[in-house]
């Protein structure tokens, strides 16, 4: 299943063991624009920071989640140049118009004709189908015990 992912989602995913799996599964083709890799870097790192902040991970085991996470995201989605999807940039800003920072993301999966995979209310109603972290983790678990 081919699926353009955000940013938020990948980290909220990737910081959790279960989510790294979900992000390796696979059935999963997830992709990207570009943009969503350097804001991915940035969150992944302020993530584990604030977490190893509270109290909540050791220095060490802080540093080991984050090339976890790393890992499982530069295994597992493919960033997609913006030359891909620059064409359809304008229309999408009439589909989400909220949030610019959701145009690339759209403009993708437009291009691709695939689903998005975010958790993001704005994006519902975008004219493409999303999925949420909890709907598809039914999916394929569906699909597994065919």
């Amino acid at each position: 299943m081919r699926l353009v992912v955000n940013a938020s989602t990948l980290v909220a995913e990737v910081l959790r063991e279960r989510g790294r799996r979900l992000v390796a599964h696979p059935e999963l083709d997830l992709l990207a624009p570009e943009e969503t890799w350097s804001e991915t870097r940035y969150e992944l790192g302020r993530q584990v920071e604030l977490i190893a902040h509270h109290g909540h991970l050791e220095e060490r085991a802080a540093r080991e989640l984050l090339e976890a996470a790393l890992e499982v995201v530069e295994a597992s989605v493919r960033m997609v140049s913006s030359e891909v999807y620059r064409e359809r940039m304008e229309e999408v800003r009439l589909r989400v118009p909220r949030d610019p920072r959701d145009v690339p993301l759209v403009a993708l999966a437009l291009v691709l004709g695939c689903g998005i995979w975010t958790q993001d209310r704005d994006l519902f109603g975008c004219g493409l189908p999303v999925w949420t972290s909890e709907t598809l983790e039914g999916h394929l678990e569906a699909r597994a015990d065919r």
